[in-house]
């Protein structure tokens, strides 16, 4: 293969970063595609019906956001104490989706551009090899330039997955950023709609 034997797991890194920007794309799109609407509609419900609201909740359990409100909407009569810790544990335990395959990113966007320096060096090594002394007139001039060729190859290609990567990964960590930032503001709102609610002694509905 043109760049050496390095292209061959710039190759496998290539296709896996692919297969999982895919992933992580349509996961992103379906939750800015319809968390805002569902939450909004959600907290204006709450105001008049609590149990309307925990229903438009539970039509759209996919949401992680939806998830962390019916955890504590779930809680048979808790103190707004009690209601709040429940959505920052809820919030906690859906991190690891929000953050999945970072760590996957970071790897493949810190190893290929190694391994494109690894077929640099292994193409200029089989430069060298090629090279004879007192045969410098160009009979080994193929061997030379099929060295350096594999040397450039593997090293772009190595900068090329590496940038790719790094522009999608660098995207998903802007929307994860904006999903904590969402979650805590719309988070914010429904404890304060539920610490007014039990304040007047109007317990929200509980699915139990």
């Amino acid at each position: 293969m043109l760049g050496g034997v390095v292209m061959w797991p710039l190759l496998g890194f290539s296709i896996l970063a692919v297969a999982l920007i895919l992933e992580r794309a349509a996961f992103w799109f379906r939750i800015t595609q319809r968390q805002d609407r569902v939450v909004r509609e959600a907290l204006s419900l709450y105001k008049r019906s609590p149990q309307a609201a925990f229903q438009r909740l539970e039509q759209n359990a996919d949401l992680p956001i939806t998830r962390i409100f019916l955890t504590a909407m779930e809680l048979e009569q808790p103190s707004p104490e009690e209601f709040r810790l429940a959505l920052e544990s809820a919030a906690q335990a859906e991190l690891p989706l929000l953050k999945r395959f970072n760590t996957i990113f970071e790897t493949i966007i810190s190893i290929a551009p190694l391994l494109g320096l690894l077929g640099t060096i292994l193409g200029l090594i089989g430069s060298f090899a090629s090279l004879r002394v007192g045969d410098l007139g160009g009979t080994n001039a193929t061997g030379v330039t099929a060295g350096i060729s594999e040397a450039l190859i593997s090293t772009a290609s190595g900068l090329i997955v590496a940038i790719f990567t790094l522009l999608f990964a660098n995207t998903f960590r802007g929307l994860y950023q904006r999903q904590i930032a969402l979650i805590q503001e719309y988070g914010g709102q429904l404890e304060l709609l539920y610490r007014r609610r039990y304040e007047r002694d109007d317990l929200p509905y509980a699915s139990s």
